[in-house]
């Protein structure tokens, strides 16, 4: 992993509907209609047109991605993945929450889009435990920055303190061995 991919991402504390990027990237379920927590927050945030534009999209599979208009929000775009539920971590849980992460990346690269910020995917009351999500989560964007030039920014937004600082002592963890 090359340390010019960490370059490329950074960690804040904050409200991802605030934050100024080309996409931010919701947490939703497979309905994409809206729910609790960070989708919640982001149905809010972006008007109705985002439901109207949803119900158009026929859902999403855990592990995929859709992307919609912005609306009302600071960012352009939303790209809607699916996490998984965590169960145990043997049940495929971490490939899917990877393929989060790495289908976002892809939708971003292929509209083109040069910034984006994504919440802790499923760690909310999907339940996966953040030390492992933010491993996944940050190994999986590394590697697919080393291999790709087009993305210029990933910030980490993530809602409360202690999710902070699990993503910043895996980050330090895992830009420390590159």
């Amino acid at each position: 992993m090359s340390s010019h991919s960490w370059d490329r991402i950074e960690l804040q504390q904050g409200d991802i509907t605030k934050l100024e990027c080309d996409a931010i990237v919701n947490a939703a379920n497979t309905s994409l209609l809206g729910g609790g927590g960070v989708d919640g927050a982001i149905h809010r945030a972006a008007g109705k047109e985002l439901l109207e534009e949803c119900r158009t999209l026929g859902g999403c599979a855990t592990g995929e991605a859709k992307l919609t208009k912005g609306y009302d929000l600071p960012s352009r775009y939303v790209i809607h993945t699916v996490g998984p539920v965590y169960k145990n971590g043997m049940s495929g849980e971490p490939e899917r929450l990877k393929s989060c992460y790495v289908s976002s990346l892809n939708l971003a690269v292929q509209n083109k889009l040069r910034s984006l910020a994504f919440p802790a995917i499923s760690c909310g009351v999907y339940g996966y435990p953040i030390t492992d999500a933010a491993r996944i989560a940050l190994s999986a964007t590394v590697g697919f920055l080393t291999d790709r030039q087009e993305i210029e920014r990933v910030i980490f937004i993530l809602f409360g303190r202690d999710d902070f600082t699990a993503y910043q002592r895996i980050y330090d963890e895992l830009a420390h061995q590159a």
